[in-house]
């Protein structure tokens, strides 16, 4: 987490990603990106600018200062990394692991966002095509039976009895 409101987080990540694309953003860029009214965005442009995330000439283009970009960057990675998780492991579609994505990157600790970058690293870097937990996980969600696993899951061992 940034320590930074949702909004403030949104208008970040919003900059960052038309940057990518466009060398000269502005406030109508923004507005239809995030789907808001220009003053809205006017607004939220004030309040970046005096938390010395973004500067803008009046009526000008809108740049991320150094401080802006090392956040609105880590904001991104954390929302790919997210719809990365949901569209590689639960095999959700493009679309809903956007939407997803869009909804709790701004609520993760970073202790479980470690985690879950963990995860995707470790499931990207399995040496076969594709992990069997996963094959066996996309196998039951759409029959609802459990593959046999051959001692992957054994429901029986000590550890799981509380032995």
């Amino acid at each position: 987490m940034t320590g930074y409101s949702q909004s403030i987080e949104d208008y970040l990540e919003a900059i960052h990603v038309i940057g990518l694309t466009q060398k000269v953003i502005r406030v109508k860029d923004v507005a239809g990106f995030l789907d808001v009214k220009m003053p809205s965005v006017v607004a939220a442009l004030k309040s970046l600018a005096e938390k010395g995330l973004v500067e803008q000439e009046k009526y000008g283009h809108i740049e991320l200062t150094p401080k802006g970009e090392a956040v609105a960057k880590e904001i991104y990675a954390r929302h790919q990394m997210l719809s990365a998780f949901f569209r590689e492991v639960l095999g959700l579609s493009g679309e809903v692991a956007e939407e997803d994505a869009c909804r709790i990157e701004h609520h993760l600790s970073p202790a479980t966002r470690d985690r879950l970058v963990k995860f995707v690293q470790f499931v990207r870097e399995c040496p076969q095509d594709e992990a069997w937990f996963l094959k066996n996980f996309k196998r039951f969600v759409v029959t609802g039976e459990r593959p046999e696993c051959y001692g992957c899951c054994n429901a029986n061992r000590p550890e799981r009895e509380g032995k």
